[in-house]
């Protein structure tokens, strides 16, 4: 497998947290969520952050500039169009393949790039699923792209459980759908559908 065979699952997931993203109102923004002490406006600015402004500097080999991870990017009543948008910005600056080689410099150590851009996708999809489950919504991946978010999430899940990204697992049954088992294997229950 090739390092960049994974693009069309950014292309999906990033679709799919647009999507997302679109249904989310004002007044879901207060809301609690699974998340710790995080409401849907903390977890909405991290998710934009990260997935789609974050995706696309670590693509153009760039820190994030500390005005970004300070904004909420939810003040803007159109947040969820200028999501959108930069997600297609942040997918179509990783489409050349070269990107995806190499490593990319954290700050703290290098990553290689193809994991880091995994990395990225599970955190669409995860973050995505908290997302739709606060707000009366479903997030839906294709089996090709769960099993790919069940691979990162179980390859790097000691190291997010080091830095408390991940609660511990929660069990599931052997034959759960694969997504279901990416879920519980990052600290969420996947039985925790919204009832909005």
């Amino acid at each position: 497998m090739k390092n960049h065979d994974s693009y069309p699952y950014m292309v999906e997931c990033a679709a799919e947290a647009a999507r997302v993203a679109r249904g989310v109102t004002a007044a879901h923004l207060p809301l609690p969520t699974h998340c710790g002490d995080w409401d849907v406006r903390a977890l909405v600015n991290h998710w934009v952050l990260y997935t789609s402004h974050g995706l696309e500097h670590r693509a153009l080999r760039k820190p994030l500039p500390e005005e970004l991870a300070k904004r909420d990017f939810t003040a803007d009543p159109d947040w969820a169009e200028a999501y959108a948008t930069q997600l297609d910005r942040a997918v179509a600056a990783w489409a050349d393949p070269a990107l995806w080689e190499g490593e990319i410099d954290l700050g703290m150590g290098l990553l290689p790039a193809a994991d880091l851009a995994g990395m990225i996708i599970k955190e669409m999809a995860v973050h995505g699923w908290d997302v739709a489950t606060t707000t009366g919504q479903d997030f839906r991946v294709s089996e090709e792209a769960a099993r790919f978010v069940l691979g990162v999430v179980e390859t790097h899940a000691d190291l997010y459980r080091q830095y408390d990204g991940f609660a511990d697992p929660v069990p599931v049954p052997a034959d759960a759908p694969t997504f279901d088992r990416a879920l519980a294997s990052s600290g969420r229950d996947p039985r925790q559908r919204a009832s909005h």
